[in-house]
């Protein structure tokens, strides 16, 4: 089971990676904004042309966060949302869906699931990847790297402005899918556009010719600030502001709001 997945999910995220164009991925929290909306959600951005989907698993204390996710986070945790809900409504989403999905979220429900159990239940389901901002390079490749890699699957790191060359090129070295381009230090969160400092930032990754593509995170809200961050790099990842106008307009908006990211 684990050899078939990891084939799967290798070839999905490197297929997204290797489409003409800039790359578009969403990040939305299960169960937000009612508990079962989580497979409606991948539904109506798959039928929309996504390239990849995060999925945001709540939890209790989201550091990194801004206050939209945060607040999506809390409202998915009082609907009822576990790690466990999420498994049981992402089986057999490999039916239907077959953009890449990541999972995103904090180490700690990962290691109450117990890490094992955890990347077993996502090769199953056929998640892609992992993204786990709080878990150090050299802890995952001391401690985890061994059990992912056993279940096809990839684990992303993310590096912002302050990350020294040095650092960045570990983290290249010890990827094999993508980087998370942090667009600025601070929390997550959607602004009008990105100032000399944070473009400088991209060109000077882009730069550095790694060997793994670049998708740009935080601060992407519109069609405008899509374009500057995936200028120079492969693609960008939309969260606070698709998550805003889940919360104003509901599931049977994401067409159209995705029509004004890229149309």
């Amino acid at each position: 089971m684990a050899n078939q997945t990891t084939t799967r999910g290798t070839d999905r995220i490197k297929g997204a990676l290797g489409k003409e164009g800039p790359l578009l991925s969403i990040y939305f929290t299960a169960g937000y904004p009612a508990l079962e909306d989580t497979l409606p959600v991948l539904r109506r951005l798959q039928e929309s042309g996504v390239d990849m989907i995060e999925i945001g698993l709540p939890f209790s204390d989201p550091l990194a966060d801004g206050p939209t996710i945060q607040e999506s986070s809390t409202a998915a945790l009082k609907n009822g949302m576990t790690t466990a809900r999420l498994f049981e409504q992402l089986k057999g989403v490999r039916r239907e869906i077959h953009v890449p999905l990541i999972l995103m979220g904090y180490f700690n429900p990962v290691l109450q699931y117990g890490v094992e159990a955890f990347c077993k239940q996502c090769a199953e389901t056929g998640i892609d990847g992992l993204i786990l901002p709080d878990l150090p390079l050299e802890i995952y490749q001391r401690e985890y790297r061994e059990i992912l890699e056993r279940y096809g699957l990839k684990m992303i790191f993310l590096i912002t402005p302050q990350t020294s060359q040095a650092r960045i090129r570990q983290i290249d070295d010890a990827s094999d899918a993508f980087i998370y381009m942090v667009s600025s230090a601070s929390t997550t969160g959607a602004r009008e556009g990105f100032d000399p400092a944070q473009q400088e930032y991209f060109r000077r990754i882009a730069a550095m010719d790694l060997k793994n593509p670049r998708i740009v995170g935080f601060g992407i809200s519109n069609a405008h600030t899509f374009g500057q961050a995936t200028a120079h790099a492969k693609g960008a990842i939309i969260g606070s502001a698709f998550i805003r106008e889940l919360s104003a307009h509901g599931v049977a908006a994401i067409p159209s709001f995705i029509k004004k990211i890229r149309p």
